[in-house]
């Protein structure tokens, strides 16, 4: 059993405001001749604020790929150990009972991963397991869910890490200037996650089965042009379309596992742009409200990559969590286009008998 325990989710200081970004989009692009339209697609994002890493004016500038990577670095030293101490006491675990960590970035490059960084710095076994994800995009948060529950199936009672940490804003570059690059600078924020998967025990979603989905030549549809200045996101138009390949995917997934995919309890699905939240609800027959938590984690962060899929579950448990035995959809998309979907069940922790049998044995 994988139970995905409750999220802990951090965000910096800095807030930039839609009306801030559609500003900003009218003065620096004011001879644009797609202006108004890029106006018009940030709009309708429905993101009202994203948090930022640095300062406004600092992240406007570009100061050269070198330095850019050393604030993603300094930043994310700096960060990381507090949400990874929340998630950790989430689960009720000590970093000795961690078998495996799951790092998950796109917007930074380390090497050696921060995994080692944390196993020298934060008591972590020595022979503690590393998996660095860095080329899935939005779908790593997924795909690190997915690759936890791999590892628990294989060693039994074992424990993993995740941790997410997307600083967006380092990824901004002035001279990208078609639609699909100005848009993004609308939409993306920053945030950090981790959460603990549990191989017995915990409160939260138990994973029971998962999977993975190509759509077939679409791998140029969102990449990444590595050139001097960096990392130049790329978004193709047909992007937002997406859904209507996708989701037979999770109809699949969840009738492999004898569900109807329309009549689940709870949805976390990763917040790419609302018309992929709107598609997605057509496709599966679903209200709006289904995916309530990744709707306002869209409007008050905006796409904060991998962590998007960490920080609508952390909602979910804000709201009090669901009745045992709930049964739910995770999933996170992103490039290739790759889907990375898991089903399971609402675990909600020991009863009060079995809490107290419990403390009676410890005394």
């Amino acid at each position: 059993m994988a139970t995905l325990c409750r999220p802990a989710i951090a965000v910096p200081d800095y807030v930039i405001t839609q009306e801030q970004t559609l500003a900003l989009a009218r003065e620096t692009h004011a001879g644009h001749p797609q202006r108004d339209l890029v106006l018009r697609l940030i709009e309708n994002t429905g993101v009202l604020t994203r948090h930022l890493v640095q300062p406004l004016e600092e992240t406007l500038r570009h100061p050269g790929f070198e330095r850019r990577n050393r604030v993603y670095e300094a930043e994310a030293k700096a960060r990381v150990p507090v949400v990874v101490r929340q998630a950790l006491a989430h689960a009720k675990v000590e970093t000795t009972d961690i078998d495996l960590i799951v790092f998950v970035s796109c917007t930074g490059f380390m090497m050696p991963s921060l995994t080692a960084w944390l196993i020298n710095t934060m008591g972590f076994r020595s022979d503690t397991r590393q998996l660095p994800i860095a080329q899935l995009g939005c779908a790593g948060g997924g795909a690190a869910i997915n690759r936890a529950h791999d590892f628990i199936t294989a060693y039994p009672g074992s424990n993993v890490l995740i941790v997410s940490c997307e600083f967006c804003s380092l990824l901004y570059q002035p001279t990208d200037i078609g639609v699909g690059s100005l848009l993004s600078n609308g939409l993306f924020g920053d945030a950090l996650s981790a959460a603990v998967v549990r191989g017995e025990g915990g409160t939260g979603m138990r994973i029971e089965r998962n999977g993975s989905h190509l759509v077939p030549d679409t791998e140029n549809w969102i990449s990444y042009a590595v050139r001097e200045t960096g990392f130049h996101f790329q978004l193709d138009k047909r992007v937002p379309g997406t859904m209507e390949m996708l989701a037979p995917a999770l109809k699949s997934l969840a009738a492999e596992h004898s569900w109807d995919v329309g009549e689940l309890d709870f949805y976390i699905i990763h917040a790419g742009g609302p018309r992929i939240l709107d598609d997605l609800c057509h496709f599966l027959g679903l209200g709006p409200e289904m995916f309530r938590f990744s709707r306002t984690t869209l409007t008050e962060r905006g796409n904060i990559a991998s962590s998007v899929v960490f920080d609508a579950l952390a909602r979910l448990f804000d709201e009090g969590g669901l009745d045992d035995g709930a049964r739910g959809l995770i999933a996170g998309f992103g490039p290739g286009i790759t889907a990375e979907i898991g089903v399971g069940s609402w675990n909600a922790g020991p009863d009060l008998d079995d809490e107290l049998s419990e403390m009676t044995v410890r005394l």
